[in-house]
């Protein structure tokens, strides 16, 4: 399976040093050109391949880590895009009140997946700063694992990105489609920016949750 993280900036590159770590590789691509990505790829590892845009956009994966405003643009690079999956793991913000955009009622990961005809679109990696999102899943200090959470409209879709999370060290919990528990973890969403830690509770096989930063 290829992979890709489309954006370098501060989500981009706290994802694409968990692919490092995991030493899972992955094309990075931006819209300035493989030359821009040489500091990121020096300072992660031979993990990270920068790539040009195009290429990047052919991966059987495509993290989405762009503004918001950018993803029309990017995604117009790329083509057939059936049987893939997009990771959406950007927020819809309004700059002007730094709320939610109005994307006339619409989940914004919908609103993307109306951009990319034919993919299947998972929302995840979005919902915690991206300081956070940088540090190590279980963060060092014995809580368990960091939780990220996941929604989208397509079952086998969802199932690729859970196990992605998994093997990058996280929890990952799916909320449902875009248009249920998806809008808790959007821009906006009662979820957004809740950091949680998945515990397993000794000698029951299950698991709990605390949440350690928002």
């Amino acid at each position: 399976m290829r992979y890709s993280i489309i954006g370098s900036g501060a989500i981009g590159s706290a994802i694409a040093g968990h692919f490092a770590k995991a030493n899972i590789p992955v094309s990075v691509a931006n819209t300035r050109g493989p030359e821009s990505l040489k500091t990121l790829a020096d300072q992660l590892g031979s993990a990270i391949v920068p790539s040009d845009l195009t290429s990047a956009l052919g991966a059987d994966v495509v993290i989405l880590a762009v503004p918001f405003e950018a993803v029309k643009d990017v995604l117009r690079e790329g083509s057939s895009w059936s049987g893939r999956v997009i990771v959406d793991a950007t927020n819809a913000i309004d700059f002007k009140t730094f709320g939610p955009a109005d994307l006339g009622g619409i989940p914004s990961s919908a609103f993307v997946a109306k951009l990319a005809p034919h993919a299947s679109v998972v929302k995840g990696f979005n919902h915690i700063l991206a300081r956070i999102l940088a540090r190590e899943p279980d963060d060092g200090r014995g809580y368990g694992r960091r939780t990220l959470f996941i929604s989208g409209d397509q079952p086998e879709a969802k199932q690729i990105v859970v196990q992605l999370m998994e093997r990058l060290g996280f929890a990952a919990i799916d909320l449902g489609k875009f248009s249920e528990g998806g809008l808790l973890h959007q821009y906006g969403g009662p979820l957004t920016s809740h950091s949680l830690v998945q515990q397993e509770m000794k000698g029951t096989g299950m698991a709990d949750w605390d949440i350690i930063e928002h």
